[in-house]
C-alpha cells in the first residue's frame, strides 16, 4: 500500500497548500441544496478523520454554513480521501476504490438535505461571531496577501503530507495495520463465510458507529476480513461507518447540530452504507466481478525498485512519527495517571 498511500498524501498536501480554506469557506455559505451538494463533494477529497474534521466544520458552522452543509461536510470528509481511496486501490481493487467515495458523497448529500428539512435551527453555541481578522475589534490591520513562491508552496506541501499528516494518522494507521495482518495470519481461511448477512451488517454498524478508525486504517483491515470470507458489501459497510463518527465526536456535535442533527447524521449514515453494502454485494454477483486484492503476495514478488523504494520510505517516516509523537502520549498519559493514595 506504500506507493498508493505515499502518492495520495501527496496529493492532499496539495489540496492543502494550493486550495484557499476560505474559498472553501466561501463556497459552503450558499443556502439550501447548493451549499449542501458544495460540502458534500469538496469533502470526499480531504484527508480528515472524524476527529480533525470538527474543529473545521465547527468553524465552517460559524462562518454561516447551514446545518446541512455542516453535517455533509462532516460525513463525507472522515469517510472518504485521496490518501484513503488510493489505499483502497491498492489493496482491493478498483470497483471498491469506486464505491467508496461515491457512497460517501451520496450518504452526505442524504444527511445534509435531512438536516434542512428536520433540523433548520440555529443553535446557541454557534451564534457567537466568527473572527473577521487577525487583529481583533480595536485594531486596524492591513489586507496584504502574503505572496509565496512556488518552491515554497511545495516545500509546505511535502511537510504536510509527509510529515504533519503522517504524525496525524500514524497510530491508528499503525493499528490499522498490524490488525489486518493479525486476521490474515491468525484467523482460519473463509472464517466469514457462513455469517448470517443481515447479522453481520447490524453487528459491524454497532461496532463502527462509536469506534474512532481513520479512512486508511480501516482500509488493511477491511482487505484481511475479505481475504478471510467477508463479503466485499460487508466490507465497504465497515470502510464507511468506522471512520464517519465515533463516540466523542457525537458528543461535541451535538452542541452544534444539536441532538435531532446527530441523530439524523448517525441515522444518514446507517442507511446509505447498508443500502451501498447490499448493492455492493449485488453488483459483485451479478456483473461476475471477481474481487481482486492487487496487494497480494504477487504484487511483493514483482515489485519495482521504486514501490520497494516508497516503502521503505513510508515506513521510515512512519517509525519516526510513532516514535516521536505517539510514545510521547502515551508516556506522558501513563505519567499523568493519578497516584492511588488517599491525599491525591
Amino acid at each position: 500500500m506504500s506507493p498508493y498511500l505515499m502518492l495520495g498524501l501527496f496529493v492532499a498536501g496539495l489540496i492543502h497548500v494550493f486550495i484557499s480554506s476560505e474559498r472553501i469557506k466561501k463556497s459552503f455559505g450558499s443556502k439550501g441544496i447548493g451549499g449542501v451538494f458544495k460540502a458534500s463533494l469538496l469533502g470526499v477529497p480531504l484527508p480528515l478523520c472524524s476527529c480533525a474534521v470538527i474543529p473545521s466544520a465547527v468553524t465552517l458552522k460559524k462562518n454561516g454554513a447551514t446545518n446541512g452543509a455542516t453535517s455533509a461536510f462532516l460525513i463525507s470528509t472522515p469517510e472518504s480521501g485521496v490518501d484513503s481511496v488510493m489505499v483502497t486501490y491498492a489493496m482491493m481493487d478498483l470497483p471498491m476504490a469506486i464505491i467508496r467515495p461515491v457512497t460517501a458523497f451520496i450518504s452526505a448529500f442524504f444527511a445534509g438535505v435531512l438536516q434542512l428539512v428536520f433540523n433548520d435551527k440555529e443553535y446557541a453555541e454557534t451564534k457567537e461571531a466568527a473572527p473577521t481578522s487577525c487583529c481583533g475589534p480595536k485594531k486596524s490591520c492591513s489586507t496584504k496577501v502574503e505572496r509565496t513562491s512556488f518552491a515554497a508552496k511545495l516545500a509546505k506541501t511535502f511537510k504536510f503530507s509527509f510529515f504533519e499528516l503522517i504524525d496525524d494518522m500514524a497510530g491508528w494507521l499503525f493499528l490499522g495495520i498490524f490488525a489486518g495482518a493479525c486476521i490474515e495470519f491468525l484467523l482460519p481461511a473463509n472464517m466469514f463465510e457462513s455469517l448470517n448477512p443481515t447479522t453481520g451488517r447490524l453487528v459491524i454498524l454497532v461496532i463502527g458507529i462509536p469506534l474512532y478508525i481513520c479512512a486508511s486504517a480501516s482500509t488493511p483491515i477491511a482487505a484481511s476480513l475479505i481475504a478471510k470470507g467477508m463479503s466485499p458489501g460487508m466490507a465497504l459497510l465497515f470502510l464507511l461507518v468506522g471512520p464517519a463518527t465515533n463516540i466523542s465526536n457525537i458528543f461535541v456535535l451535538n452542541k452544534y447540530i444539536g441532538k435531532k442533527g446527530v441523530a439524523i447524521n448517525i441515522f444518514s449514515i446507517a442507511v446509505v452504507a447498508l443500502a451501498a453494502s447490499y448493492i455492493t454485494d449485488f453488483l459483485y454477483g451479478s456483473m461476475g466481478w471477481s474481487f481482486s486484492m492487487t496487494g497480494g503476495e504477487n504484487h511483493i514478488e514483482t515489485a519495482s525498485w521504486l514501490d520497494i523504494s516508497l516503502s521503505v520510505a513510508f515506513s521510515i517516516l512512519l517509525l519516526r512519527s510513532l516514535v516521536m509523537i505517539e510514545v510521547p502520549k502515551l508516556l506522558k498519559k501513563f505519567a499523568s495517571k493519578p497516584s492511588s493514595g488517599c491525599c491525591g
